[in-house]
Formats: C-alpha cells, structure tokens, sequence
C-alpha cells in the first residue's frame, strides 16, 4: 500500500507510486489505421522512422464495431512482418462474440500476443449497443477463449470516463477490468500529472496492482487537440489553453512550445515512477522522436 510522505515545511502531502516502481518500464507508439494507399505509404516511412527507438511495440487502433477492423489487421500484419511487435485494439461495443473470437484466432495465427481491450463507441446509426455494454466483458471473453495468450491492455482515466457519472463509478469500472484479467492498462492522454498520480493512489488504495502506463499527446496542432479534449473529456490546463491560443498562426511558435511542455510532463511522469510512456503519434514519427530523444530513452 502506498505511503504518504509530508512537505517539509508545509502542511500538504505528497503521494507515492511505490507499485508503479516496481514493474519494468515499457515505451510504446500509437497508430490509427491508414485510409488510403498515399496514407499507409506514409504510415509505412513512420514506423521505419520509430522503429529505430526500438518502442516495445507499436498499438493499432480501430473504430466502434470493427468499422476500420481490415485497416487495422492489415497494419498489424505489416508490422509484425517488419520484426516489430503490434498490439491491436479491440472494442466490442457493437460487435458480436462470434466476431470478436474470430478476431483473436487471426490474431494467434499471426503471433500477434497483445490486445488492447475497449468497450468503445456505439456506431452511428446503431440503437443497441449488441452483446456487450463494456469493456470489462471482452476482457472476460479474452480470458475465456485464449488463457493467458494475450498481454491484454485496458483504457484507464486519470481524470475520469467522459460518461463516467462520478470518479467513484470510473474506479468501480477500471477495477472490474483488472478482476476480469487485464494485465496493464494505458491512460487517456493528459497534461495535469497530479491527475495521473492521485488515479494510481486510489487504485493502490483498492489493492490494484498492474502497470498503469501514462498516454502522452504531442501538442503540435491547438486546435485539432481542443477538439479531440472536448470529445474524450481530456482537460488542458487554462495556463496552456491561453498560450497555445496566444500562438495563434505562428506554428513553428506553438509546436516549440508544445514539444517543451510535453517533454516536461514525461519527465516528472518518469520521476514519479511512471511504468513508461505511451505516446499517440497521430501518425507522425517527429513530435515522438524529439521527446523520445530530449527523455533520452533507451
């Protein structure tokens, strides 16, 4: 259980991660699948470009009932054939069981042995959400038809679930996930690490014990990142918000700034002790390479 270690001088606390400590440290990237040929060639020149960092593996996402499910197998075939590890993303809101262990056994077939488990988000057009309402039921079906195959990934929220009713509910979710059998879990992306340290304080609290790896968004782009925020409840802190919008047109200005805020926030992540980094690329190699080389990760 963690202890709590008092400022000298003051009357606040600060909380420890002494479970964080212990697992090894893992650095990863993040892709969406390609849309078109021209995309997935520059997808291609990323991940070479990546690959040099030696990440422990590269994750690939895919829509709400497996709307973007060929472009994800394909990218994670691709990878794999590259001597690269990949981690699909599976969410099993609106999907069917039969499709989801269809996926796994194409999975297997490829020596894919991570999976990141989500519940994700109800197809357009979709009234009912099918056999599964969340994530911590695909989990169980991992479990159930593969044992201990799959390294299973789940979502966690330092700053709670957009559709969470209260952090209580959030906490009840993410542990119903870890009791399913999740090995590790990935955070929503965020820019407040207090956030992060007081979610790893509750779930020690509640006698969790998994890797809980912090997700980092490069900011190189205000207003593409204010409008992902807003849907996915990331908070920008208002001191950021304000000098990002400062920048106004002035990128080279923003994405400088960016780089340094973000590279600051890996590092007292690291300090912390944080079990690595997961960073979502958005596709792009620079932003990564320039924290991943400032961090001076190995």
């Amino acid at each position: 259980m963690p202890r709590n270690a008092g400022m000298r001088g003051s009357g606040r606390q600060i909380l420890t991660m002494n479970s964080q400590k212990t697992f090894p440290r893992v650095f990863s990237c993040e892709y969406f699948p390609p849309k078109d040929d021209a995309a997935r060639d520059k997808l291609y020149a990323t991940t070479r470009e990546l690959a040099v960092l030696k990440p422990k593996y590269f994750s690939v996402t895919y829509g709400a009932g497996g709307s973007t499910q060929a472009g994800t197998y394909e990218m994670v075939k691709w990878i794999k054939e590259q001597g690269l590890d990949a981690a699909p993303h599976i969410s099993c809101v609106g999907a069917t069981r039969a499709t989801i262990v269809e996926q796994l056994q194409r999975y297997k077939t490829l020596g894919i042995k991570r999976i990141v488990a989500l519940g994700g988000d109800l197809p357009s057009g979709m009234a009912s959400p099918g056999e599964f309402r969340f994530a911590y039921q695909l989990v169980e079906l991992i479990r159930k038809e593969t044992g201990d195959w799959f390294h299973i990934e789940v979502a966690a929220y330092p700053e709670m679930h957009p559709r969470a009713a209260n952090i209580n509910d959030d906490l009840k979710y993410f542990r119903q996930k870890v009791a399913a059998g999740a090995s590790a879990a990935l955070t929503q992306y965020f820019y407040n690490p207090d956030a992060y340290v007081r979610f790893v304080y509750e779930c020690e609290k509640l006698g969790l014990k998994l890797p809980v790896v912090p997700g980092i968004m490069p900011i190189t782009n205000y207003k593409q990142l204010a409008r992902f925020s807003d849907a996915c409840g990331a908070e920008i802190p208002r001191w950021i918000r304000k000098r990002l919008e400062g920048f106004g047109d002035d990128l080279e200005s923003l994405r400088a700034f960016g780089l340094d805020v973000t590279t600051q926030l890996c590092e007292k992540l690291l300090a912390a002790g944080a079990p690595g980094l997961h960073f979502y690329t958005m596709n792009r190699a620079t932003p990564t390479r320039e924290i991943w080389n400032r961090l001076g990760l190995k």
